[in-house]
């Protein structure tokens, strides 16, 4: 035998997972003692074992355990970390966002999030860190960067916390219709996958009303027009309803947060095909810990008004059928508990399907990618994770996951230990 033919032979053709139910998002339903084979990163079998390809596999029994889609958080600041909130974010530079981007990456891949939009990064570190894990420099999962938030001078997407003698300000303050354009423009040119501006204040910044608008309709409808024409989708941060309700006229693909929405712009955003991501995990590490890590008071009195109403406004969402992205606000609270999020959104309305939908097959539409990841189907991008319970029972199963694979890669096996 030729020394090809004996590596041909001993090699694996790819990976073989037997013996997991698996949750099918698409049909809603769990699939129990199924086969999976996996080459060159793609799914290339689903179904019974005795059906499955013969061939030289990499086998690994998954028997007892329920494999997932790979999870997908459509809000998250990787270069962000949890304790550098009020002043202590003025001495993170871009260089060491990125350095913190890095770790964080990895500990959101270890906890089963394969995929994550980020919505604002100075620098376009976000952007340095997506190009380094797509070239395997860095672990972590698939990203959508945004690069540099839009907003308002003195606005939410801007640098309040300084006096007017350092004339400090954000890389996205933009005034104006074509300074907006503008803005989005270099985005584009310097690779950003999704635009995301500042639409109303917010809880994080000084000096800012969560109900007052930012942005005229007239510029939000330039933004998203000159985002649109360049193939981006745009995410609109917004608590207040008028900015809300403006955005949704200037045709924005997600609102961030919807804390104070109302049900008629519930019933326009369902009417459009608009996507509610709505952080209703993250008070919780507000209120409790977020003076520890920084938090200014300002914030978190605003914190206090508008917690609970954007879950009650969470339930009212789920219960007309909006369409719900799975979005965190991760880096506000420590990166890798993203799954916290689930027991929140059953709590509130939603069945654990429901929430797992959300998070995979729903933020795959969101973001422009659904034939590529979401689901567990065959030649979809092998994104899978497993967990030792079924988390249609109980899903905080999700917040211990076992077994990650991305692109057919495994980063992480506990089972078996």
């Amino acid at each position: 035998m030729t020394t090809s033919a004996w590596a041909q032979e001993t090699t694996p053709q790819g990976t073989m997972l037997m013996g997991a139910d698996i949750v099918d998002v698409i049909k809603g339903k769990l699939v129990k003692d199924q086969t999976i084979t996996v080459e060159e990163g793609k799914i290339t079998y689903i179904g019974k074992a005795d059906k499955a390809p013969d061939g030289n596999w990499d086998k690994i029994d998954l028997s007892g355990t329920t494999l997932l889609p790979g999870l997908s958080d459509s809000h998250v600041h990787l270069t962000s970390n949890a304790d550098d909130h009020g002043y202590r974010s003025l001495t993170i530079t871009p260089a060491r966002s990125a350095i913190n981007g890095v770790a964080n990456a990895e500990k959101t891949l270890m906890a089963g999030f394969t995929t994550v939009r980020n919505l604002g990064a100075e620098g376009y570190a976000d952007i340095a860190l997506r190009d380094a894990i797509n070239d395997d420099t860095v672990i972590g999962p698939r990203v959508l960067a945004s690069g540099p938030s839009l907003g308002i001078t003195g606005g939410h997407c801007d640098s309040n916390l300084l006096p007017f003698e350092y004339q400090q300000k954000s890389e996205g303050v933009a005034d104006g219709p074509w300074a907006v354009r503008t803005k989005v423009r270099q985005n584009n040119k310097y690779g950003v996958d999704v635009i995301k501006f500042c639409g109303t204040g917010g809880v994080l910044s000084k000096g800012t009303k969560l109900g007052a608008q930012q942005y005229t309709l007239e510029e939000m409808s330039a933004l998203v027009d000159e985002a649109h024409l360049l193939g981006l989708k745009v995410a609109v941060h917004a608590h207040g309803i008028d900015g809300i309700a403006t955005a949704l006229k200037a045709g924005v693909d997600s609102v961030e947060h919807s804390s104070m929405i109302t049900d008629r712009e519930i019933a326009i955003a369902n009417e459009k095909g608009v996507y509610l991501s709505m952080d209703i995990y993250v008070s919780d590490y507000i209120l409790e810990e977020g003076e520890a890590a920084g938090i200014l008071e300002e914030s978190l009195a605003k914190e206090r008004t508008v917690g609970r109403l954007q879950r009650e406004r969470f339930q009212a969402a789920v219960e007309a059928g909006a369409k719900i992205a799975f979005g965190t606000d991760a880096g506000v609270y420590p990166h890798g508990q993203n799954a916290r999020q689930f027991k929140k959104m059953t709590q509130w309305g939603m069945t654990p399907m429901q929430a797992i939908q959300a998070a995979t097959i729903e933020n795959a539409t969101l973001f422009g990618i659904e034939t590529e990841i979401g689901s567990i189907e065959v030649g979809k991008a092998a994104d899978l994770i497993a967990v030792s319970a079924n988390p249609l029972k109980n899903i905080e199963e999700l917040e211990d996951v076992d077994f990650v694979m991305k692109n057919g890669k495994i980063y992480k096996n506990k089972l078996g230990e």
